[in-house]
């Protein structure tokens, strides 16, 4: 039988990224010894107090039809805390509910680009951009994020690819992979851009409460000049550790979330009103984790960067913030498909291969930070021990 045209432009872009990281969970679940740092699983799990909400509010008959825009107690959470990181007034209006980051992103995308379109996105990105452009109709265009210039998008490098088909630049800052975060004037500059040629300006910071101590996170919802033509989308996943239960937003003008009210309604019908519950709560009183895990991921990529670089050939992209760093394995000579099969096979180790985030990490290997302090140790003894047999053979 016949499919659809989403199904053909969304062919292979869905599971093919993961293979090395389902083969070594299947390695794992046969009895190898393998150290996994391929996903960006938090390192601990749910706040007990979250649980606890979550299950107050189921045992409240929470379970019914939500708002389409969600439950207006999360609404109104959010809104109190946009405006009080982003320093200008936010209200209900401003913010639709969904369940995650993914499905937000989805249905702005839905409400910003459509077939012959053109959305500008960072290269490496996030493996799902792709398909969330591509879903529209639109075709992705990817703006190099060069190692010279920290991984960090250029606005020089963003105009050189706008056309009178482009209706959007998605940025995702902090950014994964790479950790890095855009400076205030690299920002501005893009921002000046998204004036000048009437885009569409969408930020993914679904790891904003993840930023290292000695970095700074300027969100585009701050500038006040391009207020009418931005949307962010997070989520709790990351900086409560609460991937699974799947609460995420979209905040942007009250204009573009009327409009985008049908697609969403569409999709899903506003979140899960107990999920919403819980949500306004952890909203209201912070994250109880992500202090630890930022310190943590902090240590973990300091030690892994300092290990790494004084015992083999291979150098570090240190991250700024986030669950990632990057190895540019490219002094071994060794692409970052061979690289990482070759490390899984030999040392048990399993990374992810750069190429699955874009067409510009051929030279690199992105490695989780989430595993325990052990875990890693005994990772970055293998990768040593792996960079320095294949050094020698060179």
């Amino acid at each position: 039988m016949k499919t659809t045209s989403i199904t053909q432009r969304l062919a292979g872009l869905g599971g093919a990224k993961w293979d090395l990281h389902l083969a070594a969970r299947d390695r794992a679940e046969q009895g190898e010894d393998i150290i996994e740092m391929t996903i960006g699983e938090p390192d601990v799990p749910i706040p007990d107090v979250m649980v606890e909400q979550a299950i107050a509010a189921l045992q409240a008959g929470r379970v019914g039809y939500s708002n389409g825009r969600g439950e207006n107690n999360l609404r109104d959470a959010l809104a109190e805390l946009y405006t009080k990181r982003r320093g200008r007034g936010f209200d209900r209006d401003n913010v639709l509910c969904f369940p995650g980051t993914q499905t937000a992103l989805y249905a702005v995308m839905q409400g910003v680009a459509e077939q012959g379109d053109e959305v500008l996105v960072g290269d490496p990105l996030y493996a799902t951009y792709e398909g969330v452009i591509r879903s529209t109709g639109a075709e992705m265009v990817s703006v190099p994020l060069r190692p010279e210039h920290g991984f960090r998008m250029q606005a020089e490098d963003v105009a050189a690819r706008i056309t009178d088909r482009t209706r959007a630049i998605l940025l995702n800052t902090p950014h994964n992979p790479t950790g890095a975060i855009l400076r205030p004037e690299e920002l501005q500059a893009i921002a000046a851009l998204a004036l000048k040629h009437d885009l569409w300006l969408i930020s993914d910071e679904v790891y904003e409460d993840l930023v290292f101590e000695g970095s700074t996170f300027l969100s585009p919802l701050a500038l006040p000049e391009i207020a009418d033509r931005t949307i962010a989308v997070a989520s709790i996943s990351k900086s409560h550790a609460a991937p699974g239960m799947r609460s995420g937003w979209a905040v942007g003008p009250k204009s573009f979330c009327d409009a985008l009210l049908p697609v969403s309604e569409t999709m899903l019908f506003g979140n899960q009103p107990f999920i919403a519950d819980m949500t306004a709560a952890a909203v209201r009183e912070g994250s109880p984790v992500a202090e630890g895990m930022r310190n943590r991921f902090a240590r973990r990529a300091t030690y892994l960067s300092d290990r790494v670089e004084a015992e083999t050939p291979l150098r570090v992209h240190r991250p700024e913030a986030g669950m990632f760093a990057l190895i540019d394995v490219s002094p071994l000579g060794m692409d970052n498909e061979s690289f990482a099969w070759a490390l899984l096979d030999q040392q048990g180790v399993a990374v992810m291969p750069g190429s699955s985030f874009g067409a510009y990490m051929g030279d690199w290997v992105r490695v989780a930070l989430t595993v325990e302090d052990d875990a890693l140790t005994r990772a970055v003894d293998r990768i040593c021990a792996f960079a320095r047999l294949r050094a020698a053979a060179e």
